[in-house]
């Protein structure tokens, strides 16, 4: 099956999927459908809306919308022209007559009775007692036991996600232009299912319909929407974990290990074909190049009514790109600066090889800054060329081998046996990096990163003043024992050397720490980890160096690639 393809949205995670693709069904799928979110409960009468200065009893629809932004007061995103545009837009159609007449500016709405109230009920969810905490525990696990399971072809298989994500603001990743737009309650008439005709059916909430329910045997998702705001479909699906995700996992990387063994022969076709005689070739080949190289996405066209100007390889215009015969004492030099997918900026310049940098002259000859660079390619064009090259083959199976091939040339370079775990685990995201560099893998910096690194130097400087007195401790130790020679002496001499010790060693845990945030802050290293590297190459570090699995993958990324642990052994190699 093609490979599912895992997207963010607020804070919850849904899945998305593509239609099978190599004739594998499943035989009996029952499972008893989504949760969704609750009911909107309206704000307490103390806690009012103000508008130019004067309270103003809101309608509960406009209030619930309200509340999104209010709850993000203290986000940048409520600062950003854009955001506060489209929030405003989109709330104004939740109003009534009457409060649209009212409320007109939003500059002279005041939110902060709402955020106040917010804030003070998330310090209380953080005081609730224990007895608080374990009846909603309880809660959650029988929701899970009920919802969060199904049966498929006899196995009882882990259900990724099965809440609905609630109503909200939408933030997009990067500068996005439909940022501060309403996400809309999805509800059971937004959802078709996906079952078994000899299955128990799942029931909508009393007095609700499905929109439809599906037997479609040749797709893996249980339960699927359209969402408003891009209107791209929605799926719940099985768990990472389960059975059938394992497969693919492994499948995608199996076909990312056959483009390793004729890799070699594919790059050699494209470099004689940025010298044939045919345009469209030349092109071809110089995406492809882009492709392999800087792991560019290929660029699928958007759909009509998408607002923001993102591109990918093959989309790509005269004006994402500037040429330079030489800078910086380097030759034929390439400078991108366009907008990838979530509308994550891509800026790079590169050095490219003399025959592509005379083609790209040659592609940009009578062109304006509008036009396409590749203007005889697109994705449908170089799609069927990748699948001639090799069965299976696409710009993410390049992206893939990429990827993990540079995990483990990086992790050979930089791990030192004698090296710390600390320090291994240092490698390990250094190596880690490098890939989520080369897919341009950004993130903002958190929030709190100034904060969370200055108490991060105040536990430095304090473990620095420890091992000062430590030391001077060791010392005192040390001549005390010269001039007695007891036996006495002697063991708080070994008692101090071993406090010396452990102290250098929580000192160096903690700089390591500081180092690998700091080179961290902007480079988000998840998506590269569970999406593009081939688990097993990880796996087999760990084994090598004696390294804890749990330092590398967490509980959930265990259970994603329980198949990665069990079969890779500290020799494998991609």
């Amino acid at each position: 099956m093609q490979e599912s393809v895992q997207t963010s949205l607020g804070s919850e995670t849904l899945w998305e999927e593509e239609r099978s693709t190599d004739g594998s069904k499943w035989r009996f799928l029952e499972h008893n459908g989504p949760v969704f979110a609750p009911s909107y409960e309206p704000l307490p009468d103390k806690v009012k809306f103000f508008y130019d200065g004067k309270h103003m009893k809101l309608s509960p629809p406009a209030e619930e919308v309200a509340t999104f932004f209010a709850k993000m007061l203290d986000h940048e995103y409520s600062t950003k022209d854009i955001f506060r545009k489209n929030f405003f837009k989109d709330w104004r159609k939740e109003m009534t007559s009457e409060e649209k007449s009212k409320i007109t500016d939003l500059n002279k709405c005041n939110f902060s009775q709402m955020n106040d109230y917010f804030k003070a009920q998330s310090e209380a969810r953080k005081q609730m007692t224990k007895e608080e905490k374990r009846k909603i525990k309880e809660e959650n696990e029988r929701l899970l036991q009920e919802y969060g399971f199904c049966i498929m072809d006899n196995h009882k298989e882990r259900i990724g996600n099965f809440r609905i994500e609630p109503p909200g603001l939408f933030r997009g990743r990067g500068d996005h232009p439909k940022m501060g737009m309403l996400k809309r309650r999805i509800r059971p008439e937004d959802i078709i299912i996906n079952c078994s005709k000899d299955s128990k059916q799942p029931k909508p909430p009393p007095g609700k319909k499905w929109k439809e329910v599906r037997h479609d045997n040749k797709v893996t998702w249980l339960a699927s929407w359209t969402e408003n705001i891009q209107g791209s479909i929605k799926y719940i699906m099985l768990n990472p974990s389960s059975r059938i995700k394992g497969e693919k996992d492994w499948q995608k990387y199996e076909t990312a290990r056959r483009l390793k063994k004729c890799v070699d022969r594919l790059r050699t076709q494209y470099r004689d074909d940025w010298k044939s005689k045919e345009m469209r070739i030349r092109q071809r080949a110089v995406a492809l190049y882009f492709i392999d190289k800087l792991a560019l996405r290929a660029g699928n066209e958007k759909e009509e009514g998408e607002t923001a100007d993102t591109v990918g390889c093959c989309s790509l215009r005269v004006e994402h790109i500037q040429l330079y015969p030489k800078m910086d004492e380097q030759e034929f030099v390439v400078e991108f600066d366009f907008l990838g997918k979530d509308s994550i900026r891509y800026y790079n310049k590169i050095p490219v090889e003399k025959r592509v940098f005379k083609n790209l002259q040659l592609f940009l000859e009578n062109k304006q800054p509008e036009d396409d660079l590749f203007d005889r390619l697109n994705t449908s064009i170089l799609n069927k060329h990748l699948q001639e090259l090799m069965d299976g083959l696409t710009a993410k199976v390049f992206r893939t081998y990429n990827a993990s091939i540079t995990l483990q040339q990086q992790l050979k370079e930089l791990t030192t046996s004698d090296d710390s775990i600390p320090a291994k685990i240092l490698s390990y995201n250094r190596a880690n990096r490098a890939v989520a560099i080369l897919c341009n893998h950004q993130r903002a910096p958190p929030k709190t990163f100034e904060k969370s690194m200055q108490n991060l130097q105040t536990k430095i400087d304090e473990k620095q003043i420890q091992l000062s007195t430590a030391r001077k401790q060791l010392k005192a130790a040390k001549a005390d024992h010269k001039a007695s020679h007891d036996d006495k002496s002697k063991k708080t001499v070994e008692v101090k050397r071993k406090a010396v010790q452990r102290i250098e060693e929580q000192l160096m845990k903690l700089q390591v720490q500081a180092t690998d945030r700091e080179e961290n802050k902007q480079i988000a290293l998840g998506t590269s980890k569970l999406n593009y590297l081939d688990p097993r190459i990880s796996v087999a570090w760990c084994k090598k160096y004696a390294i804890p699995i749990e330092k590398i993958y967490n509980k959930t990324q265990r259970e994603k690639f329980a198949w990665a642990i069990d079969m890779a052994e500290k020799d494998y190699v991609f």
